[in-house]
């Protein structure tokens, strides 16, 4: 679905920000892309779909260089971006506003725009916002808000660039449970974060550092590797308990590393069998 060869790019300052990076991204995939701050995440997320443009290289979104500027708006409909702070994104007096505001800019009829709005309120719970500010909103329904906004426009992919990071626990835990049933609703997910606790059910993760990709693989190999430390990154600490009680014989398998509940149920199981 998208493909990414040889990319490298700098900023204006002439600092590397990407390293000659090979990825590919599959249809329906779950991706997690994790680094440290300043190790270029953020802007591989931005060449995804064309807001940047590789300076040697080239990214493919289904065949389509984003260097075509002819290609860019096809392009954008296919790859969405919710970011960080989700007040950069909003641009209506109240959440309808807002959520039409992409379909317009595709001039849709107005009933498709009404179907689009109805939608993507419906699949993100904010049906009772529509006519409120969203910048009246907490941080976790604003963030609910820029996700529903990009929803509109019907995106296949849905890229997320630390959209937790800004939000208290539990409005984070919120917006993970929406993404999580985008991707079993057959979206593709691209999840950038540099909280590994938030990649347990990810297809595959990423590593990147100093703009290169340092690690690839299944989850439970990746969050489970010893050079995460040097890299600046804290593994979860459910699975780092888990390595140390490997040392010692006791066994934790990987999807019962996923939450404390499951994971205190699974030593209760292992001390009640002995």
């Amino acid at each position: 679905m998208i493909r990414l060869e040889n990319v490298s790019y700098s900023y204006p300052d002439g600092t590397p920000a990407l390293r000659n990076i090979n990825m590919g991204i599959k249809k329906g995939e779950y991706i997690g892309i994790i680094g440290k701050n300043g190790s270029g995440k953020s802007t591989l997320a931005l060449h995804l779909n064309g807001l940047l443009r590789p300076q040697k290289g080239k990214v493919m979104v289904r065949g389509m260089n984003t260097g075509d500027f002819s290609k860019l708006q096809v392009i954008r409909k296919i790859v969405g971006i919710v970011f960080q702070n989700p007040e950069t994104q909003f641009v209506g007096r109240t959440v309808e506003e807002d959520l039409a505001f992409g379909p317009e800019n595709l001039c849709l009829p107005p009933v498709e725009i009404r179907r689009r709005i109805d939608r993507a309120l419906a699949e993100i719970e904010l049906e009772k916002y529509r006519y409120h500010s969203p910048k009246a909103l907490s941080g976790g329904q604003g963030q609910c808000v820029a996700l529903a906004g990009v929803l509109a426009m019907e995106p296949e992919c849905l890229v997320f660039d630390e959209v937790t990071s800004m939000l208290d626990p539990e409005s984070g835990k919120n917006v993970l449970e929406r993404v999580k049933r985008l991707h079993e609703k057959g979206k593709t997910v691209v999840h950038i974060t540099h909280n590994l606790e938030e990649l347990h059910a990810a297809d595959r993760i990423i590593v990147i550092d100093r703009g290169r990709i340092l690690l690839e693989g299944k989850p439970e190999n990746v969050l489970s590797d010893p050079s995460l430390l040097d890299l600046g990154l804290t593994p979860p600490s459910l699975i780092e308990l888990a390595e140390h009680l490997k040392k010692h014989g006791v066994i934790i398998p990987w999807d019962k590393t996923s939450s404390p509940s499951s994971f205190a149920e699974e030593i209760c199981r292992l001390f009640l069998k002995t």
